[in-house]
C-alpha cells in the first residue's frame, strides 16, 4: 500500500512531519462506503491550527492537523454516487452528515451525527470528533456525494487553484463574517485582524459592495498587505483609541459593520498591545458600532483554554460588556461557517475573475517537508497563507 506522511502537533510549538497510516474507507471499526480516498492537491496552515500548536488547546500528541483541503478522489465507496474517480473537489473544514436536522437546514458546521462530543465535527481538530487531518498527501473524506464541491473544469481550475484552495475554510469564513455583520452596498465596515481571515473577511466585504473596509491590527506587515488591496487600516499598537482612529478616516466614530477575525487570543490596545485581553475586540466591537448595526464572529472563541492567564478565561468566560450591546441594539452573530452555504458561488466568483483571494491573503505555496517551518513563520506573524504542496502538484 502506498505510504503517507502528515503534519503531527508534538508538543506545545512543535510539528512534525511523519508516517502515518495511509486512509481506508471505514470509520473505527465499520465500513464507510459513503466516502472517497483524495490525493491532496493543496492543505493549508490555518490560525486555528495555531492555536492547537501554541498549547492553547487539549489537543494530544500526534494528532494529524489540516482541515482545509482540495484534493483528487482516487477511490470512491460502493454508496458514493455523483463524485468519482478523477474528479477535483473542494472539502469544505466542517463534516457533515446531510441527514441530520440541522444539516437539512443548512447549518453544517454544528451536524449532530459526526462527532459524539458536541454538535460539528472538523478534520484534524482537538474536540472535533477525531476525524483525521488533511495536511497529509492522503485523507478519507466521508459523506462525499453530500460534503464535496465538485470543480467542472479540472484544468480550469488548477489554473486558479492558489484561489480555489481558500474554498475549504478561509474564503467562506471571511464571506461568513461579512454576510452575518449585515455588509451590503454602502457599507462601513471595521475588520479586526489582519491576518488570512481577516483579510479574506476584507475582500468579501468588497465583493459585497462595501463603500470602506478598515482593518486593524497590530502587525506593520499584515496592515501593508491589507491596503495593498485597497482597505484603510488602523495600527491598535499606538495610543490613538480605536474610535479616534474610525473618525479619521470617516468622519464619525462608528460603524455599520464589525467582524471580529480574532478570535479568544486578542491582545489589548495601546499601552496593552503586549498584554492578552480576550474579550478586548468583543469590548471593541460594541463600542464602535453604530446603534442596531451588527457584528459577526467568525473569530474562534473556545470553552476551555488551558493557556489563559485567569480561571474565567480558561473555561470560556469572559469579561464582556454586554449591557452596551444591548442598549445599542447590536445583533451578534457566532460559530463555524457553514460553508457549504457559500462555496459554490465563491467558486464562481473566483472562476470568472470577481475576487483575486489567493492575491488578497498573500498565498505562499510550500512542499509538505517545509510546514514545520511554516507553522513558525505564520506564528511570528508573517503576512501569508502558506498552501501546502504534498504531491508536488502545484510547484511543478
Amino acid at each position: 500500500m502506498c505510504q503517507n506522511h502528515g503534519v503531527a502537533y508534538i508538543k506545545p510549538g512543535e510539528v512534525e512531519v511523519r508516517e502515518i497510516d495511509y486512509p481506508k474507507l471505514a470509520i473505527g471499526n465499520r465500513q464507510c462506503h459513503h466516502g472517497v480516498i483524495l490525493k491532496i492537491v493543496a492543505t493549508n496552515i490555518c490560525g486555528s491550527d495555531q492555536h492547537m500548536v501554541r498549547g492553547r488547546t487539549t489537543a494530544p500528541a500526534g494528532l494529524v492537523l489540516g482541515h482545509e483541503i482540495t484534493g483528487i478522489v482516487i477511490e470512491a465507496g460502493r454508496d458514493v454516487e455523483f463524485i468519482h474517480e478523477g474528479d477535483l473537489v473542494s472539502v469544505p473544514f466542517n463534516i457533515a452528515c446531510g441527514r441530520c436536522r440541522n444539516c437539512k437546514a443548512g447549518q453544517t458546521g454544528i451536524c449532530l451525527n459526526v462527532n459524539p462530543a458536541r454538535p460539528g465535527a472538523a478534520y484534524g481538530y482537538v474536540d472535533m470528533g477525531g476525524w483525521v487531518g488533511g495536511q497529509a498527501e492522503y485523507v478519507m473524506v466521508p459523506y462525499a456525494d453530500f460534503n464535496l464541491l465538485k470543480f467542472p473544469d479540472k484544468d480550469r481550475a488548477m489554473e486558479k487553484i492558489k484561489d480555489l484552495t481558500l474554498l475549504s475554510d478561509i474564503f467562506p469564513t471571511g464571506f461568513h463574517g461579512a454576510v452575518t455583520a449585515g455588509v451590503g452596498p454602502g457599507s462601513i465596515v471595521y475588520v479586526a485582524g489582519a491576518g488570512p481571515v481577516g483579510l479574506a473577511c476584507a475582500a468579501s466585504c468588497q465583493l459585497l459592495g462595501a463603500a470602506v473596509v478598515i482593518v486593524g491590527d497590530m502587525n506593520k506587515e499584515r496592515l501593508e498587505q491589507a491596503r495593498s488591496f485597497g482597505c484603510e487600516t488602523v495600527d491598535l499598537s499606538q495610543e490613538t483609541p480605536l474610535p479616534d482612529q474610525i473618525a479619521a478616516i470617516v468622519g464619525v466614530p462608528e460603524v455599520d459593520s464589525f467582524v471580529d477575525c480574532v478570535g479568544f487570543e486578542a491582545k489589548g490596545h495601546g499601552a496593552d498591545s503586549d498584554k492578552e485581553q480576550a474579550a478586548t475586540v468583543l469590548n471593541s466591537a460594541m463600542e464602535v458600532t453604530r446603534a442596531g448595526g451588527a457584528i459577526g464572529i467568525p473569530g474562534l472563541y473556545v470553552t476551555g483554554d488551558p493557556g489563559a492567564s485567569d480561571k474565567a478565561a480558561q473555561q470560556g468566560n469572559l469579561s464582556i460588556r454586554i449591557g452596551l450591546g444591548w442598549a445599542k441594539s447590536h445583533s451578534f452573530y457566532t460559530g463555524q461557517c457553514p460553508v457549504m452555504k457559500y462555496h459554490r458561488q465563491l467558486m464562481n466568483a473566483i472562476l470568472y475573475d470577481k475576487v483575486q483571494i489567493a492575491k488578497a491573503v498573500n498565498v505562499q505555496v510550500i512542499k509538505l517537508q517545509d510546514a514545520p517551518n511554516g507553522y513558525k513563520d505564520f506564528d511570528k506573524g508573517a503576512a501569508k497563507k502558506f498552501v501546502i504542496d504534498p504531491n508536488g502538484m502545484i510547484m511543478n
